[in-house]
């Protein structure tokens, strides 16, 4: 027993001495295809509740895919799918409401789905992303906000990762969501991404 315990954090010291600290510098990062690392992943959402809070929910599947030459990171492409009836409120009554028609009407809309028409490199390690949000049949563009936490190779992985921030607000009205009048529920919805990328595998 202590010797397996031994091992394990040895393991543990060895990995942590192979981590070097992330670069910002997108030049000394590898081009290619990334995917959205999902262990490493989150997104919340708020929306202002009867004028007495922000309402926090959460996206449960999200998947992403990145195209980034560090030659050009303007040139990026950016898509994200998000399964319609994962987005959680934690109470599994008002989840399965939310599917409904008057809200996210998960049967006919199945996927929300945001692509980039462009990388908008705005300071060192920040950028807007803009593109279009595809949400009940809806499409309308949405601005990222987003900073770059910076690239480092991840031994547990055995590959580059990176790392970001992102954030938006949308109008749910916009989008034919929800039909409870401004006053309960606000109509602007804040959205909050972390997100790290794993470099596609090398055939």
């Amino acid at each position: 027993m202590m010797l397996r315990l031994l091992l394990s954090v040895l393991i543990t010291l060895s990995l942590a001495a192979c981590v070097s600290a992330p670069t910002r510098d997108p030049a000394r990062l590898p081009s290619g295809q990334w995917a959205l690392d999902p262990a490493h992943a989150s997104t919340h959402w708020q929306v202002r509740h009867m004028g007495l809070s922000w309402y926090t929910g959460r996206v449960e599947e999200i998947d992403a895919r990145l195209d980034f030459d560090p030659a050009n990171p303007e040139a990026a492409q950016l898509t994200a799918i998000i399964q319609a009836d994962s987005v959680s409120t934690g109470d599994p009554d008002f989840d399965q409401t939310l599917c409904g028609g008057g809200w996210f009407d998960c049967d006919a809309h199945p996927e929300i789905v945001f692509t980039s028409d462009r990388i908008e490199v705005t300071g060192e390690d920040t950028g807007r992303v803009h593109g279009q949000l595809q949400l009940k049949g809806v499409t309308r563009p949405v601005i990222l906000e987003t900073r770059f936490y910076g690239g480092v190779f991840n031994p547990l992985e055995g590959r580059q990762a990176l790392g970001f921030h992102a954030e938006t607000t949308i109008d749910r009205t916009q989008f034919g969501v929800g039909r409870l009048p401004g006053n309960l529920i606000g109509d602007t919805v804040r959205i909050h991404i972390e997100a790290e990328f794993l470099r596609a595998r090398q055939e």
